[in-house]
């Protein structure tokens, strides 16, 4: 459908063969993503890696994050931090499980949490935020809201004032505000570290523990047009990836499976029996647990993070015989192909044994099933994001049985979706877990 929203026209893309046209097909012409007002306010601009133009900034600063952050190698890299973090958790819900019996608990903010840190140290080299104090992690969900609402300026020039009137505006302001003073707070402890860490050459002494901030700040000697609020936008933006999508397809899982306590115990069948008298999960007992990996991509394809994938015409074309003008918003409609009942039988229904021996794959080849899109805007993190998914549920499965709190039953579960960029759950999901397996405290988990 192509329609003409105010002045600026909107082509919305729902089939397979269409979304192979944009993405695949035409995928140059459709590599740029539309420059919001939410989107300039809150990115710096769109200096981010997802509302750069496409271009050689882009591509330049899209390198420098996969080589240091979501890379294979790298990812491999994080295990040991993953783990601890992953356990920090763990030891948190069997403290309030040892406390008193049918303790309830707030699931959604404590995997928001566990994203966030997670991130953090990554990104950042340190944790900002602890499971009683989440606010950047809640600050980076607001952004992901605004980035989805409406806007007057975006569609209606002439009357963008109504921003003002609607509270839009004022939001951005202030989230923005907050963010900026965040992001100024840690380049500075960066740059404080770094001129402490000098030797006689001016060098960084131990390259090896440099995080991405580190990285992104040495590169402006060789990149000068990389500024300031270019890697703010940029960190910003690994935020965003790392935490609410990775949050919002752990917790659609976690609330699917309670909904569904027969696919629950044959997921957690498989993990403890994966497990045996181990005590502890590594990462690589994820490869042996087919069922898990069923469910996760059954999650991304009934409740994918990202419904509506953005794509903006950089010149005029044709898509099966009608006419695009330039600069036309794009919507590729993945909420709609993941369930559209011609590729997908029971699309409503949740049902992991679709992907019993179903060579289907998230990575963008195949267009029925893209939750991470496709092309030169397809998402670089996919590895990152799937192994903290599979690592934490896996966790989660293995030490406790979960139920929802007494009087709530199975089929009154909310499941409610609230549209921005992401697909998130409405209401928070929770909780009460009874420990199945004690957990081993390690080394550095707290």
């Amino acid at each position: 459908m192509l329609l003409h929203l105010g002045q600026s026209p909107n082509l919305v893309v729902s089939s397979v063969e269409m979304a192979i046209e944009v993405m695949k097909n035409q995928d140059l012409i459709f590599a740029n993503r539309p420059s919001t007002t939410a989107a300039i306010a809150l990115l710096y601009g769109c200096t981010d890696i997802s509302f750069a133009p496409y271009g050689e900034y882009w591509r330049q600063v899209r390198k420098i994050c996969v080589l240091e952050l979501l890379s294979a190698k790298r990812v491999q890299s994080f295990k040991n931090l993953r783990e601890e973090e992953v356990n920090a958790v763990i030891q948190i819900i069997s403290s309030s499980c040892s406390t008193s019996d049918g303790v309830e608990i707030n699931l959604s903010e404590l995997l928001l949490t566990l994203s966030n840190n997670i991130i953090s140290r990554c990104a950042l080299g340190a944790k900002y935020e602890s499971v009683h104090e989440n606010k950047f992690g809640q600050l980076s969900r607001e952004v992901f809201r605004l980035l989805g609402a409406f806007s007057f300026h975006d569609y209606f020039p002439s009357v963008g004032w109504m921003d003002v009137v609607t509270g839009l505006s004022s939001r951005l302001k202030k989230v923005s505000q907050e963010l900026d003073s965040f992001f100024d707070q840690v380049i500075d402890e960066h740059l404080l570290r770094h001129s402490k860490a000098q030797d006689g050459h001016g060098q960084v002494e131990d390259t090896s523990k440099l995080d991405l901030m580190d990285i992104l700040l040495l590169s402006q000697k060789d990149n000068p047009n990389v500024s300031r609020n270019n890697i703010k936008a940029i960190i910003l933006d690994m935020f965003l990836g790392g935490t609410d999508t990775t949050t919002t397809i752990m917790e659609w899982t976690m609330a699917e499976l309670i909904k569904n306590p027969k696919v629950m115990k044959i997921a957690r069948d498989e993990v403890r029996k994966v497990l045996g008298n181990k005590c502890k999960i590594d990462e690589e007992d994820i490869n042996q647990m087919d069922y898990l990996k069923c469910i996760v991509k059954e999650i991304l394809r009934l409740h994918t993070p990202i419904p509506l994938l953005l794509r903006e015409s950089s010149k005029s074309t044709q898509i099966a015989g009608y006419h695009i003008p330039p600069n036309t918003k794009v919507f590729v409609n993945v909420w709609a192909i993941q369930r559209d009942a011609k590729l997908w039988g029971d699309p409503e229904e949740f049902r992991p044994e679709r992907f019993i021996n179903n060579p289907i794959d998230f990575k963008g080849q195949e267009f029925e099933f893209i939750p991470f899109g496709s092309g030169r805007r397809g998402c670089p993190g996919i590895t990152f994001g799937i192994t903290v998914v599979e690592y934490t549920l896996a966790n989660l499965l293995y030490y406790f049985n979960w139920e929802l709190p007494a009087g709530d039953k199975r089929d009154d579960l909310d499941m409610t979706e609230v549209l921005g960029i992401t697909l998130n759950k409405k209401i928070p999901l929770n909780v009460v877990p009874t420990i199945y397996a004690s957990p081993q405290l390690e080394n550095g988990a707290n």
